[in-house]
């Protein structure tokens, strides 16, 4: 029994090592199969192709103000800090303090350079900051650096570029002194308007940022080494970024075709990687389709598309008038038939990831009963017996197939719900922007993404007549009180009642028509990971890779 025993313990033995060395072997194939897997990855280029429909307003970020030019520096610039994973993160800023009042940041610079090896020094915080604030150069998005002490009253040449609080203490130490605690300024630190310039480029050379060139000096993960102004904008890989061992992509080329049908097209012929928001646009008669094809990417984000009025111009000086144009929108209709991005109808300002209750809104969707009572108390208002007597409203767009099918389907509402006859106008990004910011129009489609995840992002567009994208020329002393008592503050529940009232009067006297709330929709290959989107709107491809 015992042999018998010993014989099936020596068969087992044997096995168990012929078992082992098989093991031994296909551990051997694996670890092969995994170093091919490796060199095959490797081997993919990292190269990605994206369309961002324009040319962008400016790229200098002292003067962006529109999506177009933030997808672009979001990926040559860096800020303090950046937004990953819906929070703000460490970027150029390797450490901070905070006073025990919460009103001064002391920011520890990394060891950075820009794309020309300069260092990235403190003085370049400094010096891009005040020359945004500097009324001089008409930064539309100066009010973004109104939190810092007297930013706003030397804008308004209420004070000395000395007085505003941000200082360099030395090359490495940034100290910021804010008017009042504000939560979110780690966010604002992210955003364009507090990206560094080169103050020593910038001082050399005031149109630095005009062209590519060794003059566009940035600090961000990449650089630019190439713009065909109209048609291309081509990126590399910065070797000076202070974290390139983490950016896979060695390049980034940016076509600016603004037709969705060809950028989807393109999409499909391996020209683009990727297609849709929120770099260029999909075409909303395809995204049924697509989504039924398990293609499309839907995302909701915190935006609102609206239409300004131009509250200095007849009729839409009127109160009641801009009430019947607002409440005679099928805004329902507009998402289901046109947009078919599940959008959902708005009205309201802020967006409900931010107020909740604002999926419901302020006013009925489509009411044409109460908007042919304001149009008769507008009408009486400006001495008109009927509505034939008021002369056609210009409703004006820039060039986008999509918003020439909103505006066209609201023009027949319009006409057809009110007998108000509209014109319809386009132009070219770059045109549009400038008319509206110069009041030349009177009825103007426009879009806001949060800069931050707060509801004064949205509010405060409209605190001041001239504020930079105010566009509406409306100003109300309560709304404006609000909005300044709010950020002073200190109980957040109080400070959002506070923002919920200056909403309402927002609603009450509609300088602007809300329209929808955004969602992105958006394409892209299979093998491209990483790439980071905000619930505010933008793209960052620093993380970005293709396996």
């Amino acid at each position: 029994m015992k042999k018998r025993l010993s014989l099936l313990f020596s068969l087992m033995l044997v096995l168990s090592l012929f078992l082992a060395a098989c093991g031994g072997f296909d551990k051997k194939e694996s670890a092969d199969d995994t170093k091919k897997g490796e060199d095959k990855k490797a081997d993919v280029p990292q190269e990605l192709h994206i369309n961002i429909n324009t040319e962008p307003f400016s790229l200098h970020p002292g003067l962006a103000n529109d999506s177009t030019s933030g997808t672009v520096l979001r990926q040559t610039f860096e800020g303090l800090t950046v937004i990953k994973d819906g929070k703000p993160d460490l970027a150029a800023a390797e450490s901070y303090e905070v006073s025990d009042d919460l009103t001064t940041y002391t920011f520890k610079l990394r060891d950075a350079k820009w794309t020309n090896g300069d260092p990235v020094t403190a003085h370049d915080f400094e010096y891009a900051w005040k020359w945004a604030l500097d009324p001089k150069n008409q930064s539309q998005y100066a009010y973004q650096l109104y939190y810092i002490k007297n930013g706003q009253a030397f804008n308004e040449g209420k004070a000395k570029a000395e007085d505003v609080g941000v200082k360099a203490i030395d090359d490495k130490t940034l100290q910021v002194t804010l008017e009042n605690p504000t939560p979110y300024f780690l966010e604002l630190t992210a955003f364009y308007t507090y990206y560094p310039v080169n103050s020593k480029i910038a001082q050399q050379n005031p149109d630095w940022y005009k062209n590519a060139g060794d003059q566009y000096t940035s600090n961000g993960p990449f650089k630019m080494v190439s713009w065909e102004h109209n048609s291309k904008i081509v990126l590399e890989k910065n070797e000076n970024y202070w974290d390139a061992n983490n950016v896979k992509l060695t390049k980034i080329e940016m076509v600016m075709v603004n037709d969705p049908n060809t950028e989807l097209s393109m999409f499909n012929n391996g020209e683009l990687d990727w297609a849709g928001s929120p770099t260029g646009n999909l075409p909303t008669d395809a995204l049924p389709q697509l989504k039924q094809e398990g293609k499309l990417h839907v995302q909701p984000i915190a935006g609102t598309y609206w239409y300004k009025f131009n509250t200095e111009k007849a009729p839409l000086n009127n109160v009641n008038i801009r009430k019947a144009l607002t409440y005679a929108i099928d805004r329902k209709a507009i998402v289901e038939n046109i947009t078919k991005g599940e959008q959902v109808p708005a009205m309201a300002a802020v967006p409900p990831t931010m107020f909740p209750e604002n999926e419901k809104g302020y006013f009925k969707d489509n009411d044409v009963e109460k908007a042919k009572e304001h149009l008769q108390k507008g009408l009486e208002e400006l001495g008109l017996k009927d509505v034939k007597d008021l002369p056609p409203i210009t409703l004006s767009f820039n060039t986008s197939e999509a918003h020439a099918k909103i505006a066209q389907a609201i023009q027949d509402m319009w006409k057809k719900n009110l007998g108000i006859e509209v014109k319809l106008e386009n132009a070219e990004w770059n045109v549009y922007i400038d008319k509206l910011h110069s009041g030349d129009y009177q009825i103007g489609r426009m879009g806001w993404l949060g800069d931050f995840n707060d509801p004064i992002n949205f509010l405060e567009l409209y605190r001041d007549k001239k504020g930079g994208n105010n566009d509406t020329n409306w100003e109300n002393p309560k709304y404006k009180q609000l909005l300044i008592d709010s950020q002073k503050e200190k109980d957040s529940e109080k400070r959002l009642q506070m923002l919920k009232e200056a909403e309402a009067i927002l609603m009450d006297e509609l300088p602007i028509a809300p329209i929808y709330f955004y969602t992105q929709t958006w394409v892209q290959k299979d093998n491209l990971k990483g790439v980071e989107l905000s619930g505010l709107g933008d793209v960052q491809f620093k993380w970005a890779y293709f396996e």
